[in-house]
């Protein structure tokens, strides 16, 4: 899953990822450096399609699959650390966000127990929130930062899909807002790619995956062509 490098400043001091959380370590052998030792400025959230956690945990530390994550959380609130947050891991894949490639050196992924299709629970969701608080102090991400993999790889991936609850991140400065201003006047499919790449949606793709994958992150109910309630979460 490696991507192309892209230049960002080496980060010039590593924080400690000792905190209360009591996180398994179960480490994975699928990782590497930092290409360029960049500092991780973005948290990938994804799902893990797979019927159990421990299921999950065993592909992504199975060198055979050359796949991995940071963190996984278990349905039941159970954490595991599989990789270093200082390495690199194996998680997004092909696709960009803001403009920036190779995802996975400048990020840390979260995998959630979850098969796509059903909400994810509230000890699930409480151990994410605690990580996420850590993880963000630790290497200063602002919630802007903290995006799914459906937002990076529009078309490519779903997760964590519709049924993650974005909005209960929102609240808690946990993820970014979403605007709440009205759409603006012009309400075309150019104006829907203007404001979501100034959102961060960069990477290449056509109007309908785009729509699509904007849905993902602040509509996932709607359906139909687009619609100025599409737009009016990105414009400010």
């Amino acid at each position: 899953m490696a991507m192309p490098a892209a230049g960002i400043p080496a980060c010039s001091a590593v924080p400690s990822t000792t905190d209360p959380l009591n996180a398994i370590w179960h480490p994975s052998p699928n990782f590497g450096a930092r290409r360029d030792r960049v500092k991780p400025s973005l948290i990938v959230l994804h799902y893990t399609a797979m019927d159990t956690a421990q299921a999950a945990l065993d592909r992504l530390c199975d060198p055979a699959y050359e796949v991995s994550a940071h963190y996984l959380i278990g349905a039941d609130g159970a954490l595991w650390r599989m990789v270093e947050e200082e390495n690199r891991a194996w998680h997004a894949g092909a696709g960009e966000w803001c403009g920036q490639g190779d995802v996975n050196s400048r990020s840390i992924g979260i995998e959630l127990d979850n098969l796509g299709t059903h909400p994810f629970s509230e000890p699930q969701m409480t151990a994410l929130e605690s990580l996420l608080q850590r993880i963000m102090g630790r290497w200063s991400i602002g919630p802007q930062g903290v995006i799914g993999h459906s937002d990076m790889a529009p078309g490519r991936k779903i997760d964590p899909g519709p049924r993650f609850d974005w909005q209960r991140l929102e609240r808690q400065n946990l993820a970014a807002l979403r605007r709440k201003e009205k759409a603006p006047q012009d309400t075309s499919a150019d104006m829907l790619r203007a404001l979501a790449r100034d959102a961060g949606f960069t990477a290449e793709t056509d109007d309908e995956t785009l729509l699509a994958a904007v849905r993902l992150r602040y509509r996932p109910w709607a359906t139909g062509p687009l619609h100025p309630d599409d737009i009016a979460p990105l414009a400010g």
